[in-house]
């Protein structure tokens, strides 16, 4: 019996390492890669992904590749995230940096990774995703994003839902509740990508230079817009 709970605590305890890891330059640049992979393949199944209309009216885009999900008894979830927003001038933002946790009863056993994206629909959103930290279903309002290029979000987000979330596993998207949990700067990955400690605030403000790591997925993000603009 003692063997069998420790083979089913395993996961968890590995869930657990990942979660505490430090992050260096290159796991920041490998994050920045495989977001730019995720928001490729949403672009690359508009039939099945987020919505024209979504695109067309996101401030900021977050991408959160292999959010982890595990536990037993109580199932947690971790991941580390990338954000940028839209500028006046009409470009995008330097890279942001956030860590996003959360724990909800259940029975789920083991550990699923899957993609995570956050669509920030108003400047009530954006301005919290400047600050240091803040709780979905708290201070900050998050409902389940609709799915295919013309399904229409419908009227509660325009009326003042601050963020529409998508979840992603095995090339499947749906929208995902995450209620209950907590978005908060990642100051690891900031220091690691730009040599000090800059706020989400300076970066997605436009204070701070988009870095060369950061190219390819702000080309993706731009690639988003346009995409939308044309229809």
């Amino acid at each position: 019996m003692k063997t069998k709970f420790l083979m089913l605590l395993m996961p968890v305890l590995t869930f657990a390492v990942f979660c505490r890891a430090d992050q260096t330059k290159t796991d920041v640049v490998e994050r920045l890669q495989s977001s730019t992979k995720v928001v490729g393949q949403i672009l690359n199944t508009p039939d099945k992904g987020i919505p024209d209309e979504v695109w067309k009216g996101a401030k900021c885009v977050a991408v959160v590749p292999g959010l982890l999900k595990g536990g037993f008894i109580i199932a947690a979830q971790h991941g580390r995230g990338v954000a940028t927003c839209r500028l006046p001038n009409h470009t995008w933002s330097a890279p942001a940096f956030f860590s996003i946790s959360g724990g909800s009863w259940g029975a789920q056993i083991g550990v699923e990774s899957v993609d995570l994206i956050l669509m920030i629909m108003n400047d009530e959103g954006m301005r919290h995703l400047m600050g240091d930290k803040f709780q979905i279903g708290g201070s900050v309002d998050a409902a389940l994003g609709p799915i295919g290029r013309n399904a229409t979000a419908g009227t509660d987000w325009k009326a003042g839902t601050q963020i529409l979330s998508y979840s992603r596993a095995k090339g499947l998207f749906a929208g995902i509740d995450l209620g209950g949990s907590w978005v908060e700067r990642d100051k690891d990955s900031t220091v690691a990508l730009y040599g000090k400690d800059e706020t989400n605030h300076a970066v997605l403000d436009g204070h701070v230079p988009s870095p060369p790591a950061a190219r390819a997925f702000l080309a993706e993000v731009r690639r988003a817009k346009i995409l939308t603009a044309k229809k």
